[in-house]
């Protein structure tokens, strides 16, 4: 098969481009932040705590895992990928539109807003990254596509009937990695989190929801990346492992810590209904979390 031509340029005006890639990034803040917002509003989740945050304080928290992704995302590509930036160019490195973000640096910086801002505003930084992860499988989708629409991070030299002859890549087919990575890492994944959310309602249980996520998505990225192809300035690691393995590791270790450790700690007594439409000040009462 061969690559499409889709242009990664949805709209050129003079100087002034909109890229498909820029637009996934902005469709997942906008769809994530009101998926977030509907959980926060939808009293049957919150069986045993109130909910973590009040709409408006999600509000706020946008724009600071905004600024979290796009910096943590650029710098993490930097220092896991391309680390001679920093001595040979680094004024490449403020140039995000020429692309260049690492999931793992984005993950990172996220991490850090989160926490920064659950100091800030006296929440629980467990049960926001639970929130907060349940809506990242839709970024995992749409960054995905952007990335096959660029014709990027294709996959290995494959034989399969399916595989695709990248612009740039030879003239070897190669695994359309990027779409293995959309359909897993995003749609698969935000399954099972809506099962964790709404099935098991496991946002009543301090830091499951983002272990899950911690536990799938490493495990899914280090299968992935045996069909992957490794950046070619790269150096090779032994065993055959990539950087992206090495990276996802660590997460599925913390995340099945965090299941084992939520899992493990006592429910509070269930809330009515109308409990569950409280404002987070209503965590600090007994049984809160």
């Amino acid at each position: 098969m061969h690559f499409p031509d889709i242009n990664p340029v949805l709209v050129q005006i003079g100087p002034f481009a909109i890229r498909w890639y820029a637009l996934a990034y902005v469709a997942t803040i906008l769809l994530g932040w009101r998926y977030v917002v509907g959980m926060v509003r939808n009293g049957k989740l919150w069986t045993h705590r109130p909910p973590t945050a009040t709409p408006d304080q999600i509000d706020d928290l946008i724009l600071w895992l905004t600024f979290g992704v796009i910096v943590g995302g650029r710098l993490g590509d930097v220092l896991f990928y391309r680390t001679n930036l920093i001595w040979t160019d680094p004024v490449e490195i403020l140039k995000t539109w020429h692309g260049g973000m690492s999931f793992h640096g984005g993950a990172i910086g996220v991490f850090l807003a989160g926490l920064a801002f659950a100091r800030f505003k006296k929440l629980d930084a467990l049960r926001l990254g639970d929130l907060i992860v349940a809506a990242e499988p839709i970024g995992g989708f749409l960054v995905r596509l952007a990335n096959f629409i660029n014709g990027e991070l294709w996959g290995r030299p494959t034989t399969v009937p399916w595989g695709m002859v990248f612009p740039d890549a030879g003239p070897l087919p190669r695994h359309p990695s990027q779409l293995y990575e959309a359909a897993l890492e995003g749609v698969l994944m935000f399954c099972v989190l809506r099962w964790a959310t709404h099935g098991k309602k496991w946002l009543n249980r301090r830091g499951v929801v983002m272990g899950t996520f911690l536990v799938g998505y490493g495990l899914i990225r280090i299968a992935l990346e045996n069909v992957r192809a490794p950046d070619s300035w790269m150096p090779v690691f032994p065993l055959g492992l990539t950087m992206g393995m090495m990276l996802s590791t660590p997460m599925v270790l913390i995340g099945a810590w965090l299941i084992w450790r939520g899992l493990k700690e006592p429910l509070p007594p269930a809330i009515a209904l109308e409990e569950a439409h409280l404002a987070p000040a209503a965590l600090k009462a007994p049984g809160g979390g």
